[in-house]
C-alpha cells in the first residue's frame, strides 16, 4: 500500500533548505563586500601606488663619468658617445635566428657572440644587452630600415671610456669593465645601489677603481608613462644626471711618456716623487698594456695573451714587484748607523776585498778591496765590506727598526689598490714566516747579506722612492699620492688632496748632511759619474745591483748569463741636490749593473723635468697633444 508524505512536513523541510541556502548566499555576499571594502578602502593607497607603478616607469639615466687629467691639464681618460646594437633576450623568441638575421647587414663577429652570451649569463634576461658596439652611420641606417623585422632589438646611444694615450700610464689609470657580483657587493657596501641603477661599468684597477665613487656621478631618472605592453607613451618628468667629478693628477704625462720610451722593451719600474708634497710625478711599470682593450669587454684571446704572457704586463711592478734593493740600501744603512751611534762619519775600516764570518767568506765586488774606507767612500765607491762589518755590528733588529721607520717593508698608502708590503727581515718576521723551529731561528750570518741589500730584503720601487724622497726632504715623510685635487663638476669646487706629512723622523741634520754629501759624490766621482757627466745641475744618487740567483762563489759574468738570470739594475736619486724638486727610484729587471741600465733612465727624467730637455727624436708636449 502506497504511503504519502505529510505536505506540511515536506514544506518545512523545503523552507529549511531555502533558509540555509539564503544564509550561505548572504555570507558569500558579506565576504565579497568585506573584500571589496578591504581592497577599495583599507588597501586603496597600496593598490593605487601599484597601479601607478604599472602605468609609470622610472628609467635611469647614466651619468657621464668624470675626466682624468694630468697636472698640466692634458686629458688621460675621457668619454665619447657611440651607437650600440642591443638585444633584450626576454623579448626575442629565437635569439640565434635573430642574430643570424642581423649579420646579413651588420658585421657581428664570433667574439661579439661570445661576449653577448657571457653578458646573458651575468645579467637578467629583461635587460638590454649590447651585441655590437660602436656602429658606423651606415650600419645604423641599415638597421633602422629593417627594424620592424627584429622585435626586441634596438639601437641605443651609449657613452664609452677612452684613454687617448693608449698604454701610457695604464697602470696608474687602470681600466673599467662590466659590473660583476664582486662590484655589486662593493656598491651595496657603500649603500649606493640606487645610484648605480642602469650603470654597466665599474672601475677595476688603478685610479678608475680607487676613485670609482667620485668618478661615477649621480644617476638621473626619467618618469615615463607606458602602455599595457610596457612600451613608452610619453615622458612625464626628468631628473638630469650629474656628471662624475674630475680628477687632476700630480702626474706629468709627458714625463711618464719619456720614461716609458726610455725603458723600451725592457721590464722594470720607476717612481718619481715631489719630495716636498709626496705628489707622484711619474709611476711606470713596464711592459704596460692598452686599457682601451677592456672598454667593450676584452676578448678571451686578448685576455689570455695578456694574462699568460711571460712578460706579465698586467703586474704593476712599481707597487707589487718586491726586489732586493742591492747597494741602494747602503745610504739608509749609513744613516741608521749615524742615528744609532754605531758609526762616526770619519770612522774607517780596512777593506781587503772580503769579510770572514765564521767559516764563510763574504766577498767585496772589487778584487783586492777598496783599502781604507770611511763612510763617504763606502757610499761613493759602494764598498760591500764596509756594510758587512756594519751590519754585523748593528744587528738585524736595529736595522729593521730603522728601515721600518722610513717605510721599507710596509705599504705606503698610495691611492691605488693592491699595493704589496715587501719584506723587511727581522727575528720576529722570520718566526712568523717559517713553521719549523730550525727555520725560525735567525742566524748572525744572515745579517751580513742584509747589510748590502741582499738576503731576505725585498722592497717595492715606490717604497724606495718614498725613502730617498724622505732623505731629500731632511726626514719629513709624505704619503705618495697621484691625485692633486678633485673637481666637483656641478659647483666647480676643487677639493685638494693636501700634502700632509705622515711624520717627521727627527733626524739630526748633521747626520743627514753626511749622507747627502756622499750621494752627491756618487754622481761626481763615484758609480754614477758616467750617467751624469756634463749635466746642467747637481744631483744626488746611489746605484745598485741585486742578484737574481746565487753565484755560489762563482764570478758574475753579465754576457755569459741568461737574460732572466742577470742581476737587476737599480738607482735611487734626487735633484737638484741643493733644493730637491724630484726624487726617484728606478729598477730595470735583469738589466745588470745599476750604472749601466737604471742611472741613464734617471738622467733622462732629470734632464726633462729640470731643464725641459727631451730625448732625441721625441716630439714636444704641444705636438704630442695635437696628435
Amino acid at each position: 500500500m502506497m504511503e504519502f508524505k505529510n505536505p506540511q512536513e515536506h514544506l518545512e523541510q523545503f523552507n529549511r533548505r531555502v533558509a540555509i541556502a539564503g544564509g550561505l548566499v548572504l555570507i558569500c555576499f558579506a565576504l565579497l563586500f568585506g573584500r571589496l571594502v578591504w581592497l577599495q578602502v583599507v588597501q586603496h593607497d597600496y593598490y593605487q601606488t601599484r597601479a601607478e607603478d604599472n602605468r609609470i616607469s622610472l628609467v635611469p639615466i647614466t651619468p657621464i663619468r668624470g675626466l682624468i687629467v694630468d697636472r698640466n691639464g692634458e686629458v688621460l681618460a675621457h668619454n665619447y658617445s657611440a651607437y650600440t646594437l642591443e638585444i633584450t633576450p626576454s623579448q626575442v623568441p629565437d635569439l640565434e635566428t635573430t642574430i643570424d638575421g642581423l649579420t646579413e647587414f651588420i658585421d657581428i663577429q664570433p667574439k661579439d657572440r661570445r661576449r653577448f652570451k657571457k653578458l646573458m649569463e651575468e645579467n637578467k634576461r629583461f635587460e638590454s644587452l649590447p651585441i655590437r658596439t660602436r656602429l658606423t652611420d651606415a650600419e645604423v641606417a641599415k638597421f633602422i630600415a629593417r627594424r620592424f623585422r627584429f622585435p626586441g632589438v634596438d639601437i641605443k646611444a651609449r657613452l664609452f671610456r677612452e684613454y687617448p694615450r693608449g698604454g701610457v700610464a695604464s697602470h696608474v689609470l687602470g681600466y673599467i669593465g662590466r659590473v660583476t657580483e664582486r662590484d655589486q657587493a662593493r656598491i651595496e657596501g657603500r649603500g649606493a645601489e640606487a645610484n648605480y641603477r642602469g650603470t654597466d661599468y665599474f672601475g677595476k684597477t688603478g685610479l678608475e677603481q680607487h676613485y670609482e665613487f667620485d668618478l661615477h656621478g649621480i644617476t638621473g631618472f626619467e618618469k615615463v608613462e607606458v602602455d599595457a605592453g610596457g612600451r613608452p607613451v610619453r615622458t612625464l618628468a626628468r631628473s638630469a644626471p650629474i656628471p662624475g667629478n674630475n680628477l687632476t693628477l700630480t702626474l706629468d704625462a709627458k714625463l711618464q711618456e719619456i720614461v716609458e720610451q726610455a725603458f723600451g722593451d725592457r721590464k722594470g719600474a720607476l717612481v718619481a716623487i715631489e719630495p716636498s708634497s709626496g705628489g707622484i710625478l711619474a709611476l711606470v711599470s713596464m711592459p704596460n698594456y692598452d686599457p682601451n682593450q677592456f672598454v667593450d669587454g676584452i676578448s678571451l684571446a686578448d685576455w689570455g695573451e695578456l694574462n699568460n704572457s711571460p712578460e706579465k704586463p698586467m703586474v704593476n711592478r712599481a707597487l707589487n714587484g718586491a726586489y732586493p734593493p742591492g747597494s741602494t740600501f747602503k745610504p739608509f744603512m749609513a744613516l741608521a748607523a749615524l742615528e744609532l751611534g754605531k758609526r762616526r762619519p770619519e770612522q774607517a775600516i780596512f777593506d781587503p776585498g772580503y769579510f770572514n764570518f765564521g767559516n764563510h767568506t763574504f766577498r767585496d765586488d772589487k778584487k783586492g778591496g777598496h783599502g781604507t774606507v770611511d763612510m763617504y767612500k763606502s757610499i761613493v765607491q759602494s764598498c760591500n765590506t764596509y756594510y758587512y762589518v756594519l751590519a754585523n755590528d748593528m744587528g738585524i733588529d736595529n736595522i729593521a727598526a730603522f728601515m721600518g721607520s722610513i717605510g721599507l717593508g710596509q705599504r705606503t698608502g698610495v691611492d691605488i689598490e693592491g699595493e704589496s708590503e715587501g719584506v723587511l727581515p727581522s727575528t720576529a718576521w722570520k718566526k712568523k714566516r717559517f713553521k719549523k723551529p730550525e727555520q725560525q731561528k735567525w742566524y748572525a750570518g744572515e745579517t751580513i747579506s742584509v747589510g748590502i741589500g741582499q738576503g731576505y730584503n725585498a722592497y717595492t720601487p715606490i717604497q724606495l722612492a718614498q725613502a730617498i724622497a724622505t732623505i731629500a726632504n731632511d726626514g719629513v715623510m709624505f704619503r705618495p699620492h697621484l691625485v692633486k685635487h678633485i673637481t666637483d663638476t656641478k659647483t666647480g669646487t676643487q677639493t685638494p688632496i693636501e700634502p700632509q706629512p705622515l711624520k717627521s723622523l727627527g733626524w739630526k741634520q748633521a747626520n743627514v748632511d753626511v749622507i747627502k754629501r756622499a750621494l752627491v759624490g756618487v754622481n761626481i766621482e763615484g758609480t754614477g759619474t758616467r750617467a751624469f757627466a756634463d749635466a746642467g745641475y747637481v744631483s744626488a744618487g746611489k746605484t745598485g745591483t741585486s742578484q737574481v740567483y746565487s753565484l755560489k762563489g762563482a764570478e758574475y759574468k753579465r754576457h755569459g748569463t741568461k737574460q732572466e738570470l742577470r742581476d737587476h739594475s737599480l738607482y735611487i736619486a734626487y735633484a737638484p741636490a741643493e733644493q730637491p724638486k724630484i726624487a726617484l727610484a728606478v729598477l730595470v729587471e735583469n738589466g745588470g749593473f745599476g750604472a749601466q741600465a737604471a742611472a741613464p733612465i734617471a738622467r733622462q727624467v732629470f734632464d726633462y723635468y729640470l731643464l725641459g730637455k727631451l730625448p732625441k727624436g721625441m716630439a714636444p708636449a704641444d705636438d704630442a697633444a695635437e696628435e
